[in-house]
């Protein structure tokens, strides 16, 4: 299957794939999840200021699929330029262990921004949201949402993805603390909407006084509010969703949404260059950076401390 290099640059941000042509800069580069999601699109707006800044040349690169083989082919290609320093969000966090050895083995410093991998002994920083957190989170504004009673289901892309792993337990060690509500169903469409739409749609023909729903992503969540939609249970049953894309912020307005637990990736992104760039120049590494979650509301979404958690689909 192709692989789509470089499209969040090119067809997303409008720019080039270098934030510096200077000769000698440092040569940083970004390895997303999935290109052209907005999430990873705002990561990039965030380290693209950032390398401008500080001087740095910074090339965006992803798979056109959140998918182990495509992100492999994607580092391979990495690797073989050698660039001073990568960072990357690992689509798998045990699969990938191989291939970014394979850049660390060719030299680049690794930096893990967003996901990351099992093993503590690789990656120089790890910067990302406190997922746990943000399942916690999640499960109480959803408790909130549908009055503390009720049945609730969680969906998640696949097991194995560090960040919507950690959500799921966050959400679940969270709920168990409600004893009015019960967790029903617990499930993994990949990163596929229809799919998702599909098990909501039976989860709905099994419990339909289901109350609640948690997706733990922006594709989940897609499909989730599809099949609410095709349910006519819009606003009935609650729907409570990770990150804050524009399409996401319009079916909250719109009430097909009532809470998004929204993460700061520019900061991910200005971070990760920061540390990456800290590497290079032998100064101190932060090990692990956690960045900041915010729970969106109809309530607060126009609020301009909230702007900042809202997510970019162009730079």
């Amino acid at each position: 299957m192709a692989v789509a290099l470089a499209l969040t640059v090119t067809g997303a941000c409008g720019g080039s794939d270098s934030s510096s042509s200077g000769t000698g800069a440092k040569k940083l580069t970004l390895i997303q999840g999935i290109a052209n999601e907005p999430f990873y699109i705002s990561m990039y707006c965030g380290a693209k200021a950032e390398a401008a800044k500080l001087g740095a040349s910074l090339s965006v690169q992803a798979p056109a699929q959140w998918d182990v083989a495509q992100q492999t082919q994607v580092v391979t290609s990495v690797a073989a330029s050698r660039p001073g320093a990568v960072m990357i969000a690992p689509v798998d966090k045990d699969a990938m262990a191989g291939p970014i050895r394979q850049l660390s083995g060719n030299g680049s410093k690794v930096i893990f921004v967003d996901t990351e991998l099992t093993d503590p002994s690789m990656g120089a920083s790890r910067i990302s949201s406190d997922n746990k957190l943000g399942g916690q989170l999640a499960a109480q504004a959803l408790a909130g949402q549908i009055g503390d009673k009720g049945k609730v289901m969680v969906l998640a892309p696949t097991r194995g993805i560090a960040t919507t792993d950690d959500r799921v337990t966050g959400f679940k060690e969270e709920i168990a603390k409600h004893p009015g509500i019960r967790l029903v169903s617990e499930q993994y469409p990949g990163d596929d909407a229809g799919k998702a739409t599909e098990l909501v749609n039976g989860e709905l023909s099994k419990n339909p006084d289901l109350a609640g729903i948690f997706a733990s992503n922006l594709v989940t969540g897609e499909g989730s509010g599809a099949s609410l939609k095709q349910a006519k249970k819009v606003g009935s049953v609650k729907l409570v969703e990770f990150d804050a894309s524009p399409k996401q912020v319009e079916d909250l307005k719109a009430g097909t949404i009532q809470a998004l637990i929204s993460q700061e990736p520019l900061e991910i992104g200005r971070e990760g260059v920061d540390q990456a760039m800290n590497a290079l120049e032998g100064k101190p590494v932060t090990k692990q950076i956690r960045t900041r979650l915010v729970a969106v509301t109809k309530n607060n979404v126009d609020d301009p401390a909230i702007a900042k958690y809202l997510y970019k689909q162009t730079c």
